[in-house]
């Protein structure tokens, strides 16, 4: 197996994480949508003994929505770490024949020429 086919499956698998992510995303947001429809028909104020309870319940789920986005961006950054690793010896080098430049054409250029 070559490099760029290496590289080419690596970009691969990382693009397959990438929609497993955003179909857990989607997944919890249903999830999310729901709960709170059921709050909102369900818990009312006379539903809490205290007020401090009435308090505490929503921050404990407050609490655990952060968790999951902080494990999913922990996941977002170790998925960009590597990415940063196949792609950056390929700019490194300058070779623009055995890296992945080819495949995405000649790229973009930012800078104002007519000015």
């Amino acid at each position: 197996m070559s490099r760029e086919q290496a590289y080419l499956q690596i970009l691969d698998a990382a693009s397959k994480v990438q929609w497993n992510v955003a179909m857990i995303l989607e997944a919890k947001a249903l999830e999310a949508e729901k709960v709170r429809n059921w709050i909102l028909n369900h818990v009312q104020h006379h539903s809490f003994d205290e007020d401090e309870k009435q308090l505490s319940e929503p921050l404990d789920i407050h609490e655990q929505i952060v968790e999951v986005l902080e494990a999913l961006t922990k996941l977002q950054n170790g998925l960009c770490r590597n990415l940063k690793t196949v792609l950056t010896p390929a700019e490194e080098e300058g070779d623009k024949e055995g890296g992945l430049d080819g495949l995405f054409g000649d790229g973009f250029d930012l800078g104002d020429k007519d000015k």
